[in-house]
């Protein structure tokens, strides 16, 4: 899976290394500045060149292309993004069917599959915590443990 440190497969994403901090104390190097990276909000929404259901589909592409507006292009990422549409319509008719009836065990094992291709396809565009921890636009929520580990950190320096 990769040489000595490389990782490997069991890699941390880095949104949850930033959330917990650093609990051991251990020695860590200093954070490269990073630029900030600003979603400029776009008032052009492609037109998706197959069609899409009305309830879903549509509105799931309305939504990726305005809260992806920063890094996806239109160009290049249209037809992932068309995919990811349409495994999501696909998911609400298999959804209906299994709904009806409960012995359809097909449909139920492709609803799972379609579930894993949706998922695939939103890493892809960016949509992934991990992704995003990577392109550098996701959220750094403080952990709730953070404060209680500063003030322990502060009674610790101030009795030494």
């Amino acid at each position: 899976m990769g040489g000595k440190g490389s990782g490997g497969h069991n890699r941390k994403p880095v949104e949850r290394k930033q959330r917990i901090g650093n609990p051991s104390g251990r020695k860590l190097p200093k954070p490269a500045p990073i630029a900030d990276v600003v979603a400029l909000p776009t008032s052009h929404i492609p037109e998706p060149h197959r069609p899409l259901g009305e309830r879903v589909g549509l509105r799931l592409w309305n939504q990726v292309w305005t809260s992806g507006a920063g890094w996806l292009k239109q160009n290049m990422d249209t037809e992932l993004v068309l995919m990811l549409c349409e495994a999501m319509d696909e998911r609400v008719r298999v959804r209906a069917m299994v709904a009806q009836d409960q012995t359809l065990w097909r449909e139920r094992r492709a609803l799972r599959e379609i579930d894993r291709q949706i998922i695939t396809l939103l890493g892809q565009i960016g949509f992934t915590p991990s992704e995003r921890g990577l392109l550098g636009t996701g959220e750094v929520k403080q952990h709730e443990f953070s404060d209680l580990h500063r003030r322990i950190a502060e009674k610790r320096a101030a009795t030494k």
